[in-house]
């Protein structure tokens, strides 16, 4: 009986200590670390509409990342990242106690010293980053354990106010090769603006290129170079150094510029502020002279006021007798797509090579009715093995392979894209953005 009133009592207790732990000194009980961030960061700045608040938003693929109140926990705490270099890395979207290896603390710092990898846009997108005090409140939340319940930090924090700085450094240009401005241009309120603009490298003779870096200022979604195809019509080669903006201010897509889109060939791109993406050693891509390129900037804005968009590329060259292999672009398409009314269809389509090659980059091209692209190894050791897989058509991960995939002669590369036709007309290949496309692009070498 002496045990049973003891083990009572010291229940008791503990129990007095919590409440006595949430409340103030008045009796009041307070809202518990997690749900103050929950209700002043995550509900206000995350959970938004296109961002992070349902499975329909339009950068769900991207993220699998739902942060609204009642999920959001189980969400963060102990989960992997859906960012491959964040898992590379060893971070957890939350790990308690840990905030150096949580990948949260990254994407909500905008210094590049938190973007060591690619691990996308400093968030939230579009919107007034962060304070200090926000951060730190986080941080200490973290390093306490990541409690669902009591309080673990200085709530002061939370109305500290101080911003974080603008980071933003132009690039310094290449002491060999060339440098391209894109901006500054205005990103009006509550818009996501993305343009191509046409303009010269400025070179005169031909060169030999073996890296692409970017640097963007923040809220960029994307930034990526392309060449025209050889076969491109005259008519569909756009004016030098104008912004063809592929949305109406009202937010609809301007058909006129997405119609020519079919006639791209990757060059390179990213979706993180800095990036320095090199060839393998000996690897440079031929360039002729007086070369230009089609720049595609994406920003998104979704606060009150207009925003700066600014973007440098740093084009570098080696020396023509430095390069032992000569990069090439892949483009493999698939011209025969039909995809009836109101269906759902996966189309594939095997593509061989009549000779070794190497491949060490690969990313994807559909419109708007792809769904989910797979691209396989074909024949040979690794046949069947999935290297890439993508789920957003309008922003498909640009995959580095740091071990090129060898291909000998009679294997290949297959495409696996599902398409879900959710209009009521058939749908086939062709060039507009009311038709379809399923391209493997990439780089290899011989």
């Amino acid at each position: 009986m002496m045990l049973r009133n003891l083990i009572f009592v010291l229940f008791f207790l503990s129990a007095i200590s919590l409440l006595i732990a949430s409340c103030d000194p008045a009796g009041v009980q307070q809202e518990s670390s997690f749900d103050l961030i929950q209700s002043k960061i995550l509900t206000p700045s995350c959970a938004i509409s296109s961002c992070h608040a349902a499975e329909s938003d339009a950068f769900y693929a991207q993220h699998q990342l739902i942060l609204t109140a009642g999920k959001s926990y189980q969400n963060l705490v102990g989960i992997l990242s859906f960012n491959a270099a964040a898992n590379a890395d060893g971070l957890l979207r939350v790990k308690a106690g840990d905030p150096e290896n949580s990948f949260l603390v990254h994407k909500l710092h905008s210094d590049a010293s938190h973007h060591v990898g690619n691990y996308g846009s400093p968030m939230p997108l579009g919107l007034p980053k962060l304070s200090f005090g926000q951060l730190e409140y986080i941080e200490q939340w973290i390093q306490a354990g990541a409690p669902r319940t009591g309080i673990t930090g200085d709530a002061a924090l939370l109305d500290d106010q101080t911003p974080q700085p603008d980071y933003f450094e132009p690039l310094i240009a290449p002491q060999s090769g060339f440098q391209v401005r894109v901006g500054p241009f205005t990103v009006t309120p509550d818009f996501e603006r993305e343009f191509f603009t046409y303009m010269p490298l400025g070179n005169t003779q031909e060169v030999f290129v073996n890296r692409f870096e970017v640097k963007m200022r923040d809220n960029s979604h994307h930034f990526l170079i392309y060449d025209f195809k050889d076969n491109t019509p005259a008519s569909a080669i756009p004016q030098n150094e104008t912004f063809r903006d592929i949305r109406n201010p009202d937010g609809t897509l301007n058909n006129t510029i997405t119609s020519a889109l079919g006639y791209h060939t990757f060059i390179a791109g990213t979706q993180t502020p800095y990036s320095d993406f090199t060839f393998p050693a000996g690897v440079g891509l031929r360039i002729p002279a007086n070369m230009k390129f089609d720049f595609n900037s994406h920003y998104v804005n979704k606060g009150t006021e207009a925003i700066v968009g600014e973007v440098y590329a740093n084009i570098h060259t080696i020396p023509a007798a430095d390069v032992l292999h000569e990069a090439k672009t892949l483009n493999l398409g698939n011209l025969d797509i039909h995809i009836p009314a109101g269906e759902r269809k996966t189309i594939t389509k095997t593509f061989l090579t009549d000779k070794p090659i190497n491949v060490f980059a690969l990313t994807s091209h559909t419109h708007k009715l792809g769904e989910n692209f797979v691209i396989q190894i074909s024949g040979g050791a690794r046949d069947g093995e999935v290297v890439y897989e993508n789920a957003d058509w309008h922003h498909p991960e640009i995959k580095i392979f740091e071990t090129p995939i060898q291909l000998n002669a009679g294997e290949g590369l297959t495409s696996i894209i599902t398409y879900n036709n959710t209009t009521l007309a058939q749908v086939n290949f062709g060039l507009t953005s009311e038709d379809e496309m399923g391209i493997i692009f990439g780089y290899y070498f011989e």
